[in-house]
């Protein structure tokens, strides 16, 4: 009979899946008692008399026991669903995990959506994973764009009406950010240079608080939801930059192996805490904690721009003398002398190079001038910074050019206009000394002062250990108990991978650092977040950023204020039901709800509003009508679709229409 019920069932595609009769998706069907499933078991004598008995009321019963238990028998499709079952979630773009040849990361709900709908520290949430193949129609309304609402603007004047939605501005979305990522395809897809996010580190303290039975897939599932639809909004030229600590770096790094496939950039350490104040358990367990870590991935035509790392003077040169290494900066040209032409020569592309020598010009060790001045070593490191010197054996082309043009152990100056390099297009000078004309470096070239201390800069690679996270607390003038990070931090990554004007997006805004940080840097920015602090951390802190906040780098890049941004919310349908729910005090109050609820969009789908029976909820007490009052929502499908926008049961206003028409791109005057 097996073969017989095989080919029966291969009469309907609503059995199959990818062609093949699906174990699952039959058994799932049973237990709803489809009528299209039992017709047709029902139309077939044979398998009818099997799984069907006749009541004496003539009343026919689906034995749905034994039709479960024939599905589950290891010989009937043994060649389908048992073969397609062990492939569910072991897939890898569009090749199984056995017909791979790369390393993947695999964990359970790997092929599902999950929302991730929290919004509060707090609060924690057994959500739904929406299966990608058994769900597509549940995932496909879930992530459909989305209608936006309590539009704002926010200027140098304060808070005004959106009258008009440009290209340019910069955006605060509240809501949930798989949801709103999604909505921003339209408009953002493939324009954003640079993505910056500080997501929750699932250590078990921050704000990861979904599913405590699979915490660790879940986490997994939640980060590769958000990156593969964070991978379609970069540009050709786009890096993505992820923070995270060391509780999920590991997994994390093979995950956006394969999301972002041959991108990957640098793995950058951050020395976020002094080891004698880092946090880590008990010293006799563990090592302290005092280092993150940011995975950095690049599209094809990025490229990233180093950046320098400062530190003090005198400290750089004490670490290095301790190590046993010596500091090379230690001449001084106390007279630059003059200049006296004695010649030309040319590059590699016949460019003329002037050469001049240098007469009178007079040099002083360091330790010479200490002496004959009696001052410090720092002191003459500050007094002298535009004179101090050393000389490299450089190897250049103009250096071989510049030997061999003049033969004696003169001090010599070439004159020209580099094609390249940060001097390109303009006419410098550059000092060669010696019979092997030795390259002069002038110290100034790599330091500056700050408050009356000279710092020595050197090129940032993948340690970054001189970020001060010591007074972060204030910056931006509004305070986040976990995760906030310094602007300085920030400015190394937007300087190191975008221009101004470029767009920089953060779909977990936190407390708005990033924001904070593009807007001073005169960035274009969207950030994205669903906690319920967005208005007194976020929207605070910008609207202080325009005010000329001074706090974080505004000192270093000259902030006085300015600008504007546009504070927009993702429109939830449910939100009034459930604040209503909250504030209810009274039975009347809560059955007027719950007859609202039973015509309402936001019911879950798990529930038939048929069976909600207005008698049998009177009999709750007060507290149990709000828990199934707040049980029978859909947390997982609150917002409403952009394509339901005329639907007047949603009250969207005509400006909100407007506005939305004119985000996505639509028309909206």
């Amino acid at each position: 009979m097996k073969q017989e019920l095989e080919r029966l069932l291969a009469q309907n595609d609503t059995f199959m899946v990818e062609g093949v009769l699906n174990k699952n998706k039959l058994a799932e069907l049973a237990r709803q008692y489809n009528p299209e499933l039992l017709n047709l078991l029902m139309s077939y004598e044979r398998i009818s008399q099997h799984f069907f008995s006749t009541l004496e009321t003539g009343v026919i019963v689906f034995k749905k026991d034994v039709f479960l238990q024939f599905l589950n028998n290891k010989e009937f499709l043994p060649d389908s669903f048992t073969a397609y079952k062990t492939k569910i979630g072991l897939a890898t773009g569009d090749k199984y995990l056995s017909e791979n040849q790369e390393v993947v990361l695999n964990f359970p709900y790997k092929d599902c959506v999950l929302e991730g709908g929290q919004t509060k520290d707090d609060a924690k949430r057994q959500e739904i994973f929406f299966n990608e193949t058994l769900a597509p129609t549940e995932i496909n309304r879930l992530l459909d764009d989305k209608v936006l609402t309590n539009f704002k603007r926010f200027d140098e004047n304060g808070e005004t009406a959106v009258g008009e939605l440009k290209e340019t501005d910069n955006l605060i979305i509240k809501g949930n950010n798989l949801i709103a990522l999604h909505s921003l395809k339209k408009r953002f897809a493939g324009k954003v240079k640079l993505i910056y996010i500080d997501p929750p580190y699932n250590t078990g303290s921050d704000s990861f608080n979904y599913n405590d039975s699979f915490n660790h897939s879940t986490w997994l599932t939640f980060m590769k939801n958000r990156l593969e639809v964070a991978r379609e909004l970069l540009s050709d030229e786009g890096m993505i930059f992820v923070q995270t600590d060391d509780n999920e770096h590991a997994y994390l790094k093979v995950l956006m192996d394969e999301i972002f496939n041959g991108k990957y950039l640098n793995t950058i350490v951050i020395k976020a805490k002094a080891s004698s104040g880092a946090s880590g358990g008990g010293e006799d367990k563990r090592l302290k904690k005092n280092t993150e870590f940011i995975l950095v991935y690049a599209n094809d035509n990025a490229q990233i721009k180093i950046q320098q790392k400062p530190y003090q003077l005198m400290e750089y040169i004490k670490e290095r003398r301790e190590s046993g290494r010596t500091f090379a900066y230690t001449n001084v040209l106390t007279d630059f002398g003059q200049l006296k032409k004695i010649g030309e020569t040319v590059d590699g592309r016949g460019d003329t190079i002037e050469l001049f020598d240098v007469v009178n010009y007079e040099t002083k060790s360091i330790k010479t001038i200490m002496r004959e001045e009696g001052i410090s070593e720092e002191e003459v490191y500050k007094k002298y910074l535009d004179r101090i010197y050393t000389t490299e054996n450089a190897q250049t082309s103009i250096r071989d050019r510049v030997k061999d043009a003049v033969n004696d152990d003169s001090y010599t100056i070439a004159r020209y206009k580099p094609v390249s390099g940060k001097n390109k297009g303009r006419v410098i000078d550059v000092g060669f000394i010696g019979t092997t004309k030795r390259l002069i470096s002038f110290l100034r070239e790599t330091t500056f002062i700050e408050d009356g201390i000279v710092y020595k800069t050197e090129k940032a690679g993948t340690l970054w250990e001189d970020i001060s996270w010591s007074s972060i607390k204030n910056e931006g003038r509004v305070e986040l108990a976990n995760g906030k990070k310094p602007e300085r931090l920030l400015s190394r990554i937007i300087a190191s991978s975008t221009d101004e004007n470029d767009i920089v997006l953060d779909f977990f805004g936190g407390s708005g650092s990033t924001a904070a940080t593009a807007h001073k840097m005169n960035r274009q920015y969207v950030s994205i977040e669903q906690m319920d602090y967005i208005e007194d951390k976020i929207v605070e802190r910008l609207n202080n950023v325009i005010q000329g906040d001074a706090t974080g780098i505004s000192k270093d890049v000259n902030w006085t204020g300015g600008g504007s941004f546009v504070y927009a919310e993702l429109k939830n349908d449910a939100q009034d039901f459930k604040n209503a729910i909250l504030e209810a005090t009274t039975t009347a109050e809560l059955l007027e709800l719950f007859e609202t609820a039973k015509k309402s969009s936001f019911v879950s789908y798990r529930i038939d509003p048929k069976k909600l029976k207005t008698a049998e909820f009177e009999k709750l007490s007060l507290a149990e009508q709000k828990q199934v009052l707040s049980e029978i929502i859909d947390n997982n499908n609150l917002y409403v679709n952009y394509s339901d926008i005329e639907d007047r049961d949603y009250h969207v206003s005509e400006e909100d229409k407007r506005l939305n028409r004119q985000f996505y791109d639509e028309g909206g005057q």
